[in-house]
């Protein structure tokens, strides 16, 4: 039972910082409406609830699942939580968003979209970086043939992450860089590359956890594209996306957070800057979520995609893992 006026009603398991940006996201956008959160510790689920204006807090995730009100969950719990809890959501008859990455297993996310299917409803991955009018604008730029046939594609993230305990940190959550911050990187290659890479190869800096603080990755795409990414926990704040084709490059100086949406296209002696409408990436990734459950369509981040990560991913962690390059898949 949903809230009667159109609007989507969801529901959040846990109150990780992230959060917080998917309940401004819905405020922005008339498709959607936060009405419950839940977290283990009672206390922490009605500070999140008074402070955003949240209805409901449950003191569970399973409390929240069996909420009739709640119509769609959002999870950004830590890595290794992210299938289990977006099956159970399922089971629940919820539909999902489940926060970047899924999973860096392609066997476990294969689970998760098959029991989405046979429930009928929609699990998506959340990259809301994909949402955004910068993001849609470069497609459109690539596929007019702005800079000829793409060649190379750089994509950096990173930042220092300056606390000794986080969940970034535990190997048993699935913490790292790659799958912290570089799995944007990854999302990005193939976005541009326009397909799935064919090998990869990386090499890994390991910290005293054991999770990887640093990781430069290769991978090769059909029609000789390579894609370098790197990304770092222990490094300066960076993020970039960087296109070389045939006739120029174009570049994306914020292409993950789209705070200050702007495209860079140079041709020889020629600079063109593009500037897109800047767009609350949340508010719009809740929307394409909305749009899916009522049409009955694909979200925009549907199965192929999530897969396509997940086995990039496995590719270049097992790469690092046996010190050559390895196929995808």
């Amino acid at each position: 039972m949903g809230l009667g006026d159109g609007r989507l009603a969801w529901g959040i398991l846990s109150t990780a910082r992230i959060a917080g940006r998917l309940v401004e996201g819905a405020r922005q956008t008339e498709e959607a409406q936060i009405v419950a959160v839940a977290s283990r510790s009672g206390a922490a689920a009605q500070r999140f609830a008074d402070a955003h204006g949240i209805a409901r807090a449950h003191t569970s995730y399973e409390a929240l699942l069996a909420d009739p009100g709640v119509e769609a969950v959002y999870i950004p719990l830590p890595n290794s939580m992210h299938v289990e809890w977006a099956m159970r959501a399922l089971e629940a008859g919820k539909h999902v968003l489940c926060e970047k990455p899924m999973d860096r297993r392609p066997e476990q996310v294969a689970r998760a979209f098959d029991l989405a299917e046979r429930q009928r409803l929609v699990l998506s991955e959340a990259f809301m970086w994909r949402h955004n009018p910068q993001t849609a604008r470069l497609r459109a730029l690539l596929d007019a043939g702005a800079i000829g046939d793409v060649r190379l594609v750089r994509a950096s993230f990173s930042f220092m992450l300056d606390r000794d305990v986080d969940v970034r940190l535990d190997p048993a959550l699935d913490g790292g860089a790659l799958m912290d911050v570089g799995c944007y990187c990854v999302s990005g290659a193939r976005l541009v590359a326009g397909g799935e890479p064919l090998s990869a190869s990386a090499e890994v800096v390991t910290g005293p956890t054991g999770v990887d603080m640093r990781l430069i990755g290769l991978l090769r795409f059909d029609d000789d594209v390579l894609a370098t990414i790197d990304c770092g926990l222990d490094l300066p704040s960076r993020s970039e996306l960087e296109i070389s084709g045939a006739a120029g490059r174009i570049v994306l100086r914020d292409p993950w957070h789209c705070i200050a949406p702007q495209i860079v296209v140079e041709r020889g002696y020629e600079r063109e800057v593009v500037e897109p409408a800047p767009a609350d990436s949340f508010a719009l990734e809740l929307g394409d979520m909305a749009a899916a459950i009522r049409d009955g369509r694909q979200p925009l981040l549907g199965r192929a995609d999530a897969l396509g990560q997940a086995r990039a991913i496995d590719a270049l962690y097992r790469s690092a893992a046996e010190g050559h390059a390895v196929p995808v898949g």
